[in-house]
């Protein structure tokens, strides 16, 4: 029983140590305090696709999307990247994976699961990232 309470004791002061060397990304900012308002960062201008870091990568978005309306009704994206209109804007078309179902079954229109860009494909800012990064992307995949 002294060592189950010893350990736990022990367990106790060293989070109690540890939680004091944390820090947010946030700072030292209360949570209950307004913060302040952060940065404007610019989206990227429209541009040439931008290059994928590993495979089966979403591709990124090289334009701005702010406003772009996304809904049940409409998808903003579909004005120029659907099959029928994706060569009168220069646009890049909609991969073919888009038009199959959960089960592989292929579909006339942009599946549902797929409809909503957003979920997957993102625009890029000229924000400096959060924490170190090393990531390297692959120079191929092997078997």
């Amino acid at each position: 029983m002294k060592k189950i309470f010893l350990f736990i004791f022990v367990l106790c002061v060293s989070i109690m140590i540890n939680a004091e060397e944390l820090s947010s990304l946030r700072g030292d900012h209360p949570l209950d305090e307004v913060s302040k308002v952060a940065e404007k960062k610019n989206w990227a201008k429209d541009g040439e696709p931008i290059s994928r870091n590993y495979v089966q990568q979403p591709p990124l978005i090289p334009h701005k999307i702010k406003g772009y309306q996304i809904n049940l009704k409409f998808n903003k994206c579909l004005s120029c990247h659907s099959w029928k209109k994706y060569r009168e804007s220069g646009a890049t078309k909609i991969s073919q994976t888009h038009f199959k179902d959960r089960d592989g079954n292929d579909l006339a229109e942009v599946s549902a699961r797929r409809y909503f860009c957003t979920q997957c494909h993102v625009p890029q800012a000229n924000a400096k990232p959060l924490v170190e990064n090393t990531f390297k992307p692959v120079d191929a995949v092997k078997n």
